[in-house]
């Protein structure tokens, strides 16, 4: 893999940007055509869709203080690791969820972002007892937490 310092430099901006809470200086590092996924937003396309997301995710994280190292890029790749801490919001748990984050460049920005973290792990911290501890595993939670999220999403068009 040859190395792309370019494109290490634009996952450094971004996640320094996140920790900033800086929005504009997030959204300057994605391609309009970017699509994101992880366990809960699992799949959303569009820069402005991807935007709304992390304005929701930023407005139910409260406190939210993220680092990131081990990041990795090509000229079509990229990786990283990330830590978000936060409080969320709804039941003022803490939460250190630990990202795997997996990019895909064009055109000099970031066309794919996806992020992959432990659910169960995540619904134990966010969630937890009853909820989070019993069924934090179960596909039917999952859907549940994805149809909330979603709908929360499109709340915010």
């Amino acid at each position: 893999m040859k190395v792309n310092e370019r494109h290490m430099a634009l996952i450094s901006a971004f996640y320094d940007a996140l920790g900033r809470n800086d929005l504009a200086a997030m959204e300057s590092c994605y391609h309009p055509e970017v699509s994101f996924g992880d366990p809960i937003f699992q799949e959303i396309e569009g820069r402005d869709r991807v935007m709304r997301m992390w304005r929701l995710q930023l407005g139910v994280r409260d406190g939210l203080r993220s680092a990131y190292k081990d990041v990795r890029a090509d000229e079509h790749t990229g990786t990283a690791h990330w830590t978000a801490r936060y409080t969320f919001s709804s039941t003022g748990r803490e939460v250190v969820n630990e990202v795997e984050a997996l990019f895909r460049f064009e055109d000099g920005l970031i066309v794919r972002h996806h992020d992959d973290y432990d659910f169960k792990r995540w619904s134990r911290m966010a969630l937890g007892r009853p909820h989070g501890l019993l069924f934090g595993w179960t596909p039917m939670w999952r859907k549940t937490i994805r149809d909330r999220a979603t709908q929360q999403l499109d709340a915010l068009a």
